[in-house]
């Protein structure tokens, strides 16, 4: 991975930008389970919540690394 991303002369961080993507799609998805029902069948919303944007930034992170497990 990069160790950052050039922005018109600001350095970001690769994992920084890689952070903002996964809460974007956190967000998108946050809004998709909402309206089809699929938090009546979670325990705790938040915290599914947080464990589904830990899962969404390490498969982004591995899947910009191209890493084979």
């Amino acid at each position: 991975m990069r160790p950052e991303i050039d922005l018109y002369g600001v350095f970001v961080p690769t994992l920084g930008a890689i952070a903002v993507v996964a809460f974007i799609l956190n967000a998108i998805l946050r809004r998709a389970l909402a309206f089809t029902g699929f938090y009546r069948l979670v325990w705790h919303r938040p915290l599914f919540d947080t464990a589904m944007y830990f899962c969404l930034l390490g498969a982004l992170a591995l899947s910009l690394n191209k890493v084979s497990l």
